[in-house]
């Protein structure tokens, strides 16, 4: 076991590096590591990447590789089980002439569709205005 530490490691590859040297000292050499601390370093590699991950924690490159995809495959985005409503009052848009439905979408995935009657240009104008951050 190689107890030199890398210089200019991250907090938190250091304070991984001595549990997963702690784990060493505890049982034989050659010994398996528990699923924990693979998924622990994977959770480092996502971080700070698999080479520089490997190379603090004293594993191999490969076998970190593996266990990173393992890992990656697991891990399931929840779908949200609520929606976000924005209610515009009558009020705000005069009646015109105009029938729309307005959808945006950002790079996460989220989306936002709407279906406008009875609005006029400046109105559908003022409304994308908020959605983009600006005020109308």
């Amino acid at each position: 076991m190689n107890t030199k530490q890398p210089a200019n490691l991250p907090p938190a590859l250091s304070t991984a590096r001595r549990q997963f040297d702690q784990w060493r000292s505890r049982h034989r050499k050659r010994a398996r590591l528990p699923k924990e601390l693979w998924r622990q370093a994977a959770v480092m590699a996502r971080e700070h990447g698999l080479s520089k991950t490997a190379s603090a924690l004293g594993l191999g490159y490969y076998s970190l590789k593996k266990h990173f995809n393992e890992v990656a495959c697991e891990q399931v985005i929840p779908a949200k089980s609520e929606s976000n409503f924005i209610d515009l009052l009558p009020v705000a848009m005069t009646p015109g002439f105009m029938e729309c439905t307005i959808e945006w979408a950002d790079g996460n995935g989220s989306t936002v569709r709407m279906h406008i009657k009875g609005a006029g240009l400046s109105d559908l104008a003022s409304v994308a205005g908020v959605f983009r951050g600006c005020q109308a």
